[in-house]
């Protein structure tokens, strides 16, 4: 799990946006795939949110079909799962200081680089 604070997260969530890469040919939804519309953000990359109340859902890469960045605030399941890092955090506003000690990179944490 990671805070991404690059401009295009933020513009599409509002915010800093906290995601969980998931395998996607092993997560399923249990209910309301009818509502789920994507729009492609940049080239190859969507974007998803819910067509009834605009939530975000999820980003996929069309070069990557079997990885879903699941967007943490939309999961009801509680889960002990915490970030891991910041990336993108040369990004950061400044209303939106941080005040933890998770690791901070500037681009991709080097695990996915």
């Amino acid at each position: 799990m990671t805070v991404c604070h690059c401009g295009s997260c933020r513009k599409a969530q509002g915010h800093s946006c906290v995601a969980v890469v998931v395998d996607a040919t092993l997560f399923k939804w249990t209910h309301g795939q009818k509502c789920i519309r994507e729009f492609e953000s940049t080239i190859g990359k969507k974007r998803a949110f819910c067509e009834r109340c605009g939530t975000p859902l999820y980003s996929r890469r069309d070069d990557l079909p079997t990885v879903l960045r699941l967007r943490m605030g939309t999961v009801d399941t509680p889960t002990d799962a915490t970030p891991v890092a910041h990336i993108y955090a040369t990004d950061v506003p400044a209303w939106a200081a941080l005040d933890d000690d998770i690791p901070r990179y500037s681009e991709l944490e080097p695990s996915r680089m």
